[in-house]
């Protein structure tokens, strides 16, 4: 009969175990301090630059301190890249994660002293660290599950320590931060990362042989790590001509030159993958589709990393925190997503099963207009709270809490799809190349984000709310564009591709 189990997978079924690998317990609470580290220093990065010098920042204008913030979180992004190419070749997904941890806790300690040059440092090994332990630590999960049918169950409650640390980083090291000093606040942060570490070291047995093996052979090996030692040689002697104040930089200037090279570099990478002849016709026009949906993406995270950047501001200069005698500390607010993830997340699954089973089942691409017209909505009520505060009045933390919201309920529409539609509908051996241009697509967005940021907080007044207008009506008319494009983009990657049930955490 159709359908009946074989006694082959009676046997695998009755031999699966019914708890989750020891190993994730290791990898949540290492991935929970990490994101501890990252959020907390995140929430505190552009309220210390602007701060003035007698008050312990760095004194910064809104668009330079704006433009540090994109190219940082936007260095992030990119250093997943090569992070993930030297766990594959030279050390390993578990040695990657081990030293990227200590690069990251390297970085907030550098943070911590008060001088101008050892920020930049410490945000260049942050990056640096991050880049090297995101991608790898995703990947550690995947390899103790391998073919496990418990493997969406495991990535989920993975995801809920994603969202764990970023909700409690922002509350401890703001608090730390904004009411003590500065550099408690970035000090925490590297707690925090030593802590996961610790756990990690201690814990490390769980994982068994997970993580322990890499493509490379010995010659291979000493080749490309000498690859590696020239890169990194190259990249610290810009950054000792850079501290030394022997090469001038103007962030501005290189946030906007980042911003059009990446451009430069996704169109002419896409547009070589597209022309080349050993496609089929159906996996062309699964590459235009993708095309499409990594401009929508760009364009989100765009207007979604205003949290860090103009938000935060705002919520500095024109937000009510004052209640019974006590202030709110700023970064408070960035605890709001991670919550409103944690929260909403089974909410959103249970509403696209809900549809799935009605025979609503919605593509990427409206799943993607849905996620742009909730950041519509949040920075529709962001140019109303802009509005009011203009008359000099501090307006209720209602209005970033809703705008929060909204911005969340989008992300939850568009970054879990996005994964998959890469996984889905890239080219079985392009999956790599075009998680790459993901990635790359994602950087783009948050330098973006830096540079807009610096012009919407500096204007202020109705013209601030004018320019959060425009972002309004930016992200609406995207999302109805994207709707529009729903059904012929399921006629262009094959309607039946897009109607088995994809599970993503």
């Amino acid at each position: 009969m159709a359908g009946a189990p074989t006694p082959s997978t009676t046997r695998a079924s009755a031999a699966q175990p019914s708890r989750h690998p020891p190993g994730l317990r290791t990898l949540f609470f290492t991935e929970m301090w990490e994101r501890f580290s990252y959020y907390g220093m995140r929430a505190l990065l552009v309220l210390y630059m602007v701060q003035p010098t007698a008050k312990g920042g760095l004194g910064l204008s809104d668009d330079t301190a704006t433009a540090i913030y994109g190219l940082y979180v936007a260095a992030v992004y990119l250093t997943a890249l090569p992070g993930g190419w030297v766990a594959d070749r030279l050390i390993g997904a578990r040695q990657a994660v081990w030293w990227g941890g200590l690069i990251i806790a390297a970085g907030h300690f550098t943070l911590a002293v008060p001088a101008r040059p050892t920020f930049y440092l410490g945000l260049l090994l942050v990056a640096l660290g991050t880049g090297l332990l995101k991608p790898n630590v995703s990947a550690l999960v995947g390899e103790l599950y391998r073919e496990d049918e418990r493997r969406d169950a495991g990535f989920t409650i993975f995801y809920m320590g994603i969202n764990l640390g970023a909700a409690l980083g922002p509350f401890v090291c703001s608090a730390l931060g904004e009411r003590v000093n500065w550099h408690y606040g970035f000090a925490a942060a590297g707690v925090g990362m030593l802590l996961g570490l610790a756990q990690y070291r201690l814990t490390g047995a769980r994982l068994g042989e997970a993580g322990t093996k890499f493509q490379c052979s010995p010659a291979g090996r000493t080749h490309d790590f000498g690859k590696v030692a020239a890169a990194l040689g190259g990249l610290g002697l810009v950054t000792a001509l850079i501290w030394s104040g022997a090469v001038p930089v103007n962030p501005v200037w290189v946030a906007r030159g980042a911003t059009v090279l990446i451009l430069l570099i996704g169109t002419l990478y896409f547009a070589g993958l597209i022309l080349q002849r050993s496609l089929t016709a159906l996996e062309r026009r699964r590459l235009w589709a993708l095309a499409v949906l990594f401009l929508a993406a760009a364009f989100f995270w765009a207007g979604f990393e205003q949290a860090g950047s103009s938000f935060s501001l705002f919520a500095e200069r024109w937000t009510q925190r004052e209640w019974w005698g006590w202030t709110i500390p700023t970064g408070w607010f960035q605890v709001l997503s991670p919550v409103f993830v944690i929260a909403l997340a089974p909410v959103a699954a249970a509403v696209w099963t809900a549809l799935e089973r009605q025979g609503h089942v919605l593509g990427a691409a409206a799943k993607f207009a849905l996620g742009l017209l909730f950041l519509g909505a949040g920075f529709l009520v962001m140019a109303l709270a802009a509005h009011f505060a203009a008359s000099g009045t501090k307006v209720w933390p209602t209005w970033l809490m809703m705008t929060y919201l909204l911005h969340t309920l989008g992300e939850l529409c568009l970054s879990p799809v996005g994964l998959s539609s890469v996984t889905r509908l890239a080219p079985q051996r392009l999956v790599g190349q075009m998680m790459g241009l993901w990635f790359l697509a994602t950087s783009f967005g948050n330098l973006v984000a830096g540079l807009l940021a610096g012009l919407v907080s500096q204007s202020g007044g109705n013209e601030s709310a004018s320019r959060f207008f425009i972002g309004a009506s930016l992200a609406l008319g995207a999302g109805i564009v994207m709707a529009g494009l729903a059904r012929p983009m399921n006629r262009l990657v094959d309607k039946n591709q897009l109607r088995r049930p994809v599970r993503t955490p």
